[in-house]
């Protein structure tokens, strides 16, 4: 039998969550207002980062370069299944599917790498206050920013063209409303042996290295407060850490999701499931986490409306 070529494969069938035509209203309703809440609630974190001089400080740039990414995040998949719902078309390119491949790794990636930045920012605020300003000054958070965005960058390349020398034959429906490297993977009639191994270890460095990071951070964080005497003291250094454990906390339980449920080859079901919490859903909670636990968003916020709602009668005059 003749071998396939990749070139052979000009298009791949994304067969989402459900075929029966009754339930794609729904699902199509409900992804959208997932989406338009991530990106309104994403967008109004940066819009007051922006507005707010007082929120000009390392921790709320890099807030404001998390949710960015959020928003890239979900519109690298969200937009590509509302309109594949709305035509009945289920096709994507091979093209269009190795660059969804691309940005969906480089998002991922990044994400997790901003909070690490995250937990970094917290330690030096807490652990060292008094040389804050001057190690976080605004030439280092820009470096590091530039510097999570190449490694991330390079990263998602390396695995996108790893993923062009893959060969289908037959097979290219993917159980999955976005092309997932690991779907890819499965469908594939070459050998993916490399490509596997350099999965599992990336999986290993990328997400675990950051994690150590971050639990390291934490300790540190937890051994300067409890030299603080006071509990007014205590409170206040925890206080400042809780969104970020909260968003960490949602991230990598979603990844660990994923994880497990897309090693389980023969549940393409769960593994679509979970997937929704890490590429829907935890983009979505990330501006409520940190705009109902923090008094200076809430307080942007709040003046911000303020803003708009007197300006809207002069103009609207």
């Amino acid at each position: 039998m003749e071998s396939g070529n990749n070139t052979q494969i000009s298009k791949f069938l994304l067969l989402g969550f459900s075929e029966e035509p009754g339930l794609q209203p729904l699902i199509f309703g409900l992804f959208l207002s997932m989406y338009l809440i991530t990106v309104f609630g994403n967008l109004l974190i940066i819009l007051a980062t922006i507005y707010d001089s007082h929120l000009h400080t390392p921790m709320y740039f890099f807030l404001s370069n998390l949710s960015f990414v959020d928003i890239c995040f979900t519109s690298t998949t969200i937009p590509k299944m509302l309109q594949d719902i709305q035509t009945g078309s289920k096709v994507i390119t091979y093209e269009g599917c190795i660059i969804q491949v691309y940005f969906y790794i480089l998002f991922v990636v990044l994400d997790d790498f901003l909070l690490t930045v995250m937990a970094y920012d917290r330690f030096v605020a807490i652990c060292h206050p008094l040389h804050y300003t001057v190690i976080m000054n605004p030439q280092l958070c820009g470096l590091l920013v530039l510097v999570c965005w190449m490694l991330s960058a390079m990263y998602s390349l390396l695995q996108s063209l790893m993923a062009l020398q893959l060969i289908f034959c037959t097979e290219v429906e993917i159980p999955h409303f976005f092309c997932e490297l690991n779907q890819m993977l499965q469908l594939a009639c070459s050998d993916t042996f490399i490509n596997d191994i350099l999965l599992y270890l990336s999986s290993v460095l990328l997400a675990g290295g950051p994690f150590v990071g971050i639990l390291y951070s934490y300790s540190k964080i937890v051994s300067s407060i409890r030299r603080i005497s006071s509990a007014q003291g205590k409170y206040k250094a925890f206080s400042t850490c809780v969104s970020h454990i909260s968003v960490v906390s949602l991230f990598y339980c979603s990844a660990l999701g994923v994880y497990l449920s897309s090693a389980d080859t023969d549940s393409s079901h769960s593994s679509t499931a979970a997937s929704v919490m890490y590429t829907v859903v935890t983009p979505m909670l990330n501006p409520f986490i940190y705009s109902l636990r923090n008094k200076d968003i809430k307080g942007t916020l709040k003046r911000f409306y303020g803003m708009v709602h007197i300006k809207s009668p002069i103009v609207l005059g």
